[in-house]
């Protein structure tokens, strides 16, 4: 039986629409690459690039811990206070406010207290998954900063962040943690069946075609959200298949309104449509199960092996 206490009201879903915050969303998308890029170059690498994303926290986004010769220290967007934080393990701290800055300044801010801590870094200023992208330090057109709209932003992920870990709790084989990639800038959990997939043809803008192979280099059905942008206009749920079988994109899903996107290749439920529901969670559990089964039955998984529900076993 679930715990009632952990179903959400519409009301704890805000209203993020990406028309209203499109220009926030863009800055903070490059302040996310710059805090996951220092994860990325100081972290060990971790199959499919699980070691790059950020995680939602009871006040924003952070890297959890990562190593540095010996200490270790997190990286933190706070969007309750609105400030990055920077702790070390050695008792030191930074913090820079989250106010509109360009992208060059929040950089160089960085940098100098990553330095200032004896943390000093660097990477690749080249913004990941992004076609024509303006290296960091050059980068003054990306400044917007709506406090109402980041605090908005992070309040959906806590909600939705929820769901993912619901759903994936219903899958015994290998999953991926729910996380936040800053390349693509979108929240996601995803499936493996545990065979091998064909190679994967790459082409990501400013994304190596080997990390691309490596990433899909097994079967999955991966779901999660994007806030909007790089296709696709308003706040939405999505779901893939790779490889994706021929009948994939003819497979029924749940709800109604959920639809398959020719042009992306994935199955597309609009954000607002889960917000406005009498019950957001179920809404939304039923789309990724019913996607995931897509994906799943089309391509022969062994769900006997790979799908147990643990809600049995604990009220058994």
């Amino acid at each position: 039986m679930k715990n009632p206490v952990n179903r959400s009201k519409s009301t704890d879903w805000p209203d993020i629409s990406f028309a209203q915050w499109s220009e926030t969303a863009s800055t903070l998308h490059m302040w996310t690459q710059i805090v996951g890029k220092i994860r990325l170059v100081q972290t060990p690498w971790t199959n499919h690039s699980w070691h790059v994303p950020l995680y939602v926290t009871a006040k924003g986004l952070d890297t959890s811990l990562i190593p540095y010769n010996g200490k270790a220290f997190t990286i933190e967007f706070d969007f309750v206070d609105h400030q990055l934080l920077i702790i070390v393990s050695d008792g030191n701290s930074r913090s820079i406010p989250l106010k509109p800055q360009s992208v060059a300044a929040f950089y160089r801010k960085i940098m100098h207290s990553m330095k200032d801590l004896g943390l000093p870094v660097a990477i690749f200023t080249t913004p990941s998954e992004v076609t024509d992208g303006v290296p960091f330090e050059g980068d003054e057109k990306h400044c917007h900063y709506d406090r109402e709209y980041a605090t908005r932003f992070w309040r959906a992920l806590v909600q939705m962040d929820r769901v993912f870990k619901e759903f994936r709790s219903r899958f015994i084989g290998k999953c991926s943690p729910v996380h936040f990639f800053w390349g693509s800038f979108d929240m996601a959990v995803t499936r493996f069946s545990g065979r091998e997939a064909p190679p994967h043809p790459g082409g990501v803008p400013h994304f190596p075609d080997w990390a691309a192979r490596e990433a899909y280099s097994h079967e999955v059905s991966s779901a999660g959200f994007w806030p909007g942008g790089g296709g696709v206009e308003s706040a939405s749920f999505y779901s893939y298949c790779y490889p994706a079988p021929e009948n994939y994109s003819a497979q029924k899903v749940k709800p109604a309104s959920a639809f398959y996107s020719e042009k992306l290749g994935e199955f597309i439920l609009s954000y607002d449509e889960v917000r406005n529901a009498s019950s957001p969670d179920e809404l939304l559990l039923e789309f990724l199960q019913s996607t995931y089964e897509a994906a799943a039955n089309s391509a022969a998984w062994d769900r006997n092996a790979l799908e147990k529900d643990f809600t049995l076993e604990i009220n058994g």
